[in-house]
């Protein structure tokens, strides 16, 4: 039976390789897509999200979520991803529009009417989910888990200890990890191993026009690291599908808010702040960087049949 998921956005390049690989897994039944403003401003993660339901003729619900922090003046990483936050692809003028209500609402209705709890996975600031814990606290009942991208417990990608989802919204990112659902962060402690190499990014033109797609806005990526590229987002849609191939370990863990460590996801490891045996969150720790581009190759190709 397929998992219900929603997806929470911010396309951004390693969003819509993660969003490639989602609506083309039969096992995975996308309920809705909502975009939130974080690799770029809402209204391009928004049409990002159509122009990629469109290039695989997926009829996906979509809605557009928060255009800035919940306390915090919105700065975008289009210095990574483009200004558009997809380039290198010539995706022709969308056709379709997003839903008439917000994110939120959107999910609540989902979440609602579903016939059972739905995962939801988010890859972009949380905005849009710490939105809904507090204007929905009951909406909670519906939600299996978060499978969220961001964080880390070894180090930052925007300052010293905290990584861009995270740093964009701390106070919504400290909302969702004290809200007492299930959650597991797939954060830098994986997303920096599982790098695609060139030589798995050089085989993409080969598979189709999916991975003419995929070449030409991976190739336009600016997350550049010794070894290949980190297709961040897509670890999340790994984990979703099968969970036993990151290794995860569960721990307390604490958002930082305000200061120079704003962002920072810290591990109470020797429970300095926590009682002994208390956890929140299940943090992926560990990947096998080989399988996972074998992986995402195989993923590719399942896309032109």
């Amino acid at each position: 039976m397929a998992k219900s998921v929603i997806l929470d956005m911010d396309p951004g390049i390693d969003d819509a390789a993660a969003i490639a690989v989602a609506v083309n897994r039969p096992d995975l039944d996308i309920k809705l897509i909502t975009a939130v403003a974080g690799n770029v401003s809402v209204d391009k993660t928004t049409l990002n999200v159509l122009k990629l339901l469109e290039f695989f003729d997926k009829d996906i619900p979509v809605a557009s979520g928060a255009k800035a922090p919940l306390k915090r003046e919105f700065v975008d990483a289009s210095y990574i991803h483009g200004e558009s936050g997809m380039p290198g692809y010539d995706f022709p003028e969308v056709t379709t529009k997003p839903l008439d209500v917000d994110a939120v609402e959107a999910i609540h209705d989902v979440l609602t009417h579903s016939e059972e709890p739905i995962t939801i996975i988010a890859t972009g600031a949380y905005t849009n989910l710490a939105l809904l814990l507090q204007q929905y606290p009951e909406d909670k009942a519906y939600i299996k888990e978060f499978i969220l991208m961001g964080g880390s417990i070894s180090g930052g990608n925007v300052s010293s200890v905290a990584e861009f989802n995270v740093f964009t919204d701390p106070d919504a990112a400290a909302i969702v990890f004290e809200s007492g659902l299930p959650i597991t962060m797939i954060g830098l402690d994986v997303t920096l191993k599982a790098l695609l190499t060139t030589e798995t990014i050089n085989a993409l033109p080969d598979l189709g026009e999916a991975g003419k797609m995929l070449y030409g806005i991976v190739t336009a990526y600016e997350d550049v690291h010794d070894g290949g590229k980190p297709m961040h987002d897509v670890n999340t849609i790994l984990y979703a599908v099968d969970s036993s191939v990151i290794k995860t370990e569960a721990l307390a863990v604490d958002v930082v808010t305000d200061g120079p460590a704003a962002g920072a996801t810290v591990a109470d490891t020797q429970h300095r702040w926590h009682e002994d045996g208390f956890t929140n969150v299940n943090v992926g720790v560990d990947i096998d960087a080989h399988a996972f581009n074998k992986w995402f190759l195989e993923q590719v190709d399942e896309m032109n049949k």
